[in-house]
């Protein structure tokens, strides 16, 4: 089996320890991507990552978060703990890759590539185990749940940090469009809040050739609509971020019957949490007060979901010195724009130092479906770029627990 990589200078650091296991590791990585489960269903994946570990030495724990997995592995006498996490669920979307090893699970696949980042955390862990050669202790953290369900912020409610201190936490995703195997780093806000808000407009039905004896939720829902664009372009720093979107609208049955209510649907995002609050403050008084205008009323259902990702500054600069120093300058990214994009890690970067890195799935075709990006029916991860994230975090737990003189 042969490993083509954009990035040859990165495929020549591969460790020996990974290349040997790198068959096994794609082999394993298949068989997931085949079975996908949704978030909290992940009992095949999380049955495996169990075993896989048990098996290899490390202690195991169960139950975090109903299907969470954690490895702790303790060597030596030393003080220091380092957590890094995978996320393990699929997507409810229906795969047309075409692939021998595409998902056997009607209207399921892993079109986010955690299937790769579980058998990357899976292939450096065994890596780990054969070398023995840090001090301290490596907390494995398996998360399931991350597509939209909140397993990140659930483990942490179920005490992952009480039960599994650490000094600092990691986590990495994939990212196509970037060329295979380099790796990016951001210290500070990396990734957006993400808010959901649902906004139910009542007013009184009617026939649509007497709108007068009507009060018309569809009119005033399209007021409100124009009224929330003005939000981030007259409230927000124009050197700030911030996302207004109108994601869905739902009203009415026919052309001649005015309905009696309509119901919006937003997502909202920012990086900062002092705009996240305005955002959600500004976005209910002025439903409010524009449906108190036209003579309906409105209720606004806000759910607050994904903090701003926050990465801590010294972890990130370790993170990317580890890089720097084992690939050099050729394995590193230009410096990254932050991401409007999302991500419940978030919530573990709130409880515990760390940082969230990405690594390259390639800008041309690979496995014949393309650079896709994920989300979407064609996408598969690059089995490629495997060996060499496994290699980081290798590198990265020896220097993060290297034994102390």
């Amino acid at each position: 089996m042969s490993f083509a990589i954009e990035n040859a200078a990165a495929a020549d650091k591969v460790l020996p320890a990974v290349r040997e296991l790198a068959p096994e590791m794609v082999t394993l990585r298949h068989q997931i991507h085949a079975h996908p489960e949704l978030a909290y269903e992940e009992h095949l994946t999380s049955e495996l990552v169990a075993a896989r570990l048990s098996e290899w030495g490390y202690e195991v724990h169960r139950g975090l978060a109903g299907t969470g997995v954690v490895g702790t592995l303790r060597l030596g006498q030393g003080q220091r703990r380092l957590g890094i996490r995978a996320d393990m669920d699929a997507l409810p979307i229906q795969e047309a890759t075409g692939l021998p090893y595409a998902s056997k699970v009607p209207g399921k696949m892993h079109a986010c590539g955690h299937d790769g980042h579980t058998s990357i955390l899976l292939a450096a862990a065994r890596a780990i185990a054969r070398e023995r050669g840090f001090d301290g202790t490596l907390h494995l953290i398996f998360q399931p749940a991350e597509e939209g369900l909140g397993g990140g912020r659930r483990m942490v409610e179920e005490g992952l940090f009480e039960r599994f201190p650490c000094d600092a936490v990691f986590a990495l995703h994939n990212m196509p469009g970037f060329p295979a195997g380099k790796f990016g780093f951001k210290e500070g806000p990396f990734m957006a809040s993400s808010d959901s808000v649902t906004v139910t407009v009542a007013g009184r039905g009617g026939h649509g050739s007497a709108p007068h004896l009507a009060a018309d939720p569809v009119v005033a829902a399209a007021h409100i609509i124009v009224a929330l664009q003005t939000i981030v372009s007259r409230n927000v720093d124009p050197r700030e971020m911030a996302v207004v979107s109108v994601g869905a609208i739902h009203g009415g049955d026919a052309p001649n019957v005015i309905a009696d209510s309509v119901q919006m649907r937003l997502t909202v995002r920012a990086y900062r949490p002092e705009i996240r609050a305005m955002l959600r403050d500004r976005i209910t008084q002025l439903v409010q007060a524009q449906a108190v205008t036209l003579g309906v009323t409105a209720e606004v259902d806000y759910h607050w979901r994904y903090p701003a990702l926050v990465n801590d500054d010294a972890s990130t600069r370790l993170a990317r010195q580890v890089a720097l120093d084992w690939l050099g300058e050729d394995g590193l990214l230009p410096p990254l724009a932050p991401l409007t994009g999302s991500e419940d890690f978030s919530f573990m970067l709130e409880r515990c130092p760390g940082s969230y890195l990405i690594v390259g799935n390639g800008e041309g075709e690979h496995h014949r479906t393309g650079g896709c990006m994920v989300h979407n029916p064609g996408y598969d991860f690059n089995d490629a770029i495997l060996p060499i994230a496994a290699s980081y975090w290798v590198q990265l737990v020896r220097r993060f627990l290297a034994p102390q003189a």
